[in-house]
Formats: structure tokens, C-alpha cells, sequence
């Protein structure tokens, strides 16, 4: 059994009934994987990564954790939030500083951490054009740690801005918990977001991409017939914005009729 044990926020949680629709990374995360991969999800919502240390939630990984497995460590949402001195982690020096108590709880246990940097929010204008850029100097903090550190590093921030870019204002709704908020998911984005970690996996090469199941339904199935990808690839630039035009053209006819 091959053990992915993920820190986070409430991007990553695994909502339980009493959150519904929200949904995290980590539920979707799942359907990438091999049968034999288990995911256990230390993600809590409003969770900074000094939040997180000071709660006592990575001593908790730190007892959890056994040699071979996978730490994956996503954070930034919250320790943006200069106004909240319990959260707050400037980019420059104590985020840098916790990710690596992070990597060092990791390495302390012969596990393999994975530095994710923070998921986009899905911000547009009035004008229903993207503006990337929500998280400000988290992302680069994140990849400056994993080039110091050695450690590999999913740009989940690159990706996701990238997808929200293609897919419009209209369209990209449906992924997260509109009209309540623009940063937390429904379970349809938590598979969405999950598909571009797999993406990271696999460009990563072994031992990380023989964590996923193939994407085909050749190996399950007596047809033969490729599945249906049940995320919209990265690089599908084309069905993203056909996608968009669609769903605009339809948001115009019902607003004038």
C-alpha cells in the first residue's frame, strides 16, 4: 500500500455531509490513482502553514508518517492574510522557513515530499476578463523552496490560471461554490484541480507517475474505446474555449429573453 498523506487548507479538506457542496483536492485527487494508493487528508479548513505548525497538526504528520510515503504540502491562501496574526506568514521569511520544517518532517521519515503551489481564485473583472496574480509572492515562494531544497514542486497556481483563463468567467463558475465564494470547490473542480496534480505527477516520471491509473478505458474495458477524460486537460485549449463560448452564447439568450 502506497500512502499519500496531504497538508493543506480548505482547497484540500475532505469535506464530510455537514460542509456539502464543498469539496477538496483530496476527494478528487483519488480517481487518479491506483487502487493500491490511499490518500489520508491532515488538510483543515482556514489553516495557514503557521496555523497549522502552532495547532499541533504537522506533529500529528510527524507521527503518521512511515518510509515511502508521499507528503504533499499545498498552502498559501491563508498565509496571505496580513490582518490575522495567527495566520499570517509573510513570503519572504517564515513561509519559506515552514514549508521546510515541512520537507524536514518528510526526509526525517525517508517519505517524499512535494511542494503544490496554492490553487488560483477565480477572480475576473467586470468585463469577465481572468486576473491571475490572487496569491502575490506565495507561488514563487513555493518554487524558490523546492529548487533550494531539491524538492519536486506542482505549479497547481500556473495550471489553474491558465485553465481559468481558457475557460471564462461563465463557465469556470461551476467549479467552485458560486455565488458564495470564488476560492472554495464543488466536488466537479475538485476533480478538475486534482486532474492538473496528476498532470504534475506524471511529468515528474516514477516513482511519482506510477502513482496513477491510466486514463484510458482500454485497460478496464472489453471495447477498447478511450474514455472520456474526466477533467479538461491543461493543453486543451480548444475545448476550453468552446466550452466557454457555449455556455456565454447561452448566458446571453437567457438574459435578453
Amino acid at each position: 500500500m502506497k500512502r499519500i498523506i496531504y497538508a493543506g487548507d480548505s482547497t484540500v479538506t475532505f469535506n464530510k455531509i455537514a460542509s456539502w457542496p464543498q469539496a477538496g483536492l483530496s476527494q478528487g485527487l483519488p480517481l487518479y490513482l491506483k487502487d493500491d494508493v490511499w490518500v489520508r487528508s491532515f488538510a483543515i479548513n482556514g489553516r495557514s502553514t503557521r496555523s497549522f505548525i502552532e495547532q499541533g497538526r504537522l506533529a500529528q504528520i510527524d507521527r503518521f508518517l512511515e518510509p515511502g510515503d508521499y507528503l504533499f504540502i499545498q498552502f498559501g491562501h491563508n498565509d496571505e492574510k496580513e490582518n490575522d496574526p495567527s495566520r499570517y506568514a509573510d513570503p519572504e521569511r517564515e513561509f519559506p522557513a515552514n514549508l521546510r520544517q515541512f520537507i524536514d518532517t518528510a526526509c526525517r521519515h525517508e517519505a517524499l515530499p512535494v511542494l503544490i503551489t496554492p490553487l488560483a481564485r477565480r477572480t475576473f473583472d467586470a468585463r469577465g476578463r481572468f486576473m491571475p496574480g490572487s496569491h502575490g509572492a506565495y507561488p514563487d515562494a513555493v518554487r524558490r523552496v523546492a529548487r533550494e531544497e531539491g524538492v519536486p514542486c506542482i505549479d497547481l497556481t500556473e495550471a489553474s490560471e491558465r485553465y481559468l483563463a481558457g475557460t471564462g468567467d461563465i463557465a469556470s463558475r461551476a467549479l467552485y461554490v458560486y455565488p458564495k465564494d470564488n476560492t472554495h470547490l464543488v466536488m466537479y473542480g475538485a476533480v478538475v484541480y486534482a486532474g492538473m496534480i496528476a498532470d504534475g505527477l506524471l511529468s515528474l516520471g516514477d516513482p511519482y507517475a506510477d502513482l496513477l491509473v491510466a486514463r484510458t478505458a482500454a485497460d478496464t474495458d472489453s471495447d477498447g474505446e478511450p474514455a472520456v477524460d474526466p477533467y479538461m486537460a491543461c493543453g486543451a485549449a480548444d475545448s476550453g474555449q468552446q466550452l466557454r463560448r457555449a455556455l456565454e452564447a447561452a448566458y446571453e439568450t437567457e438574459t435578453e429573453s
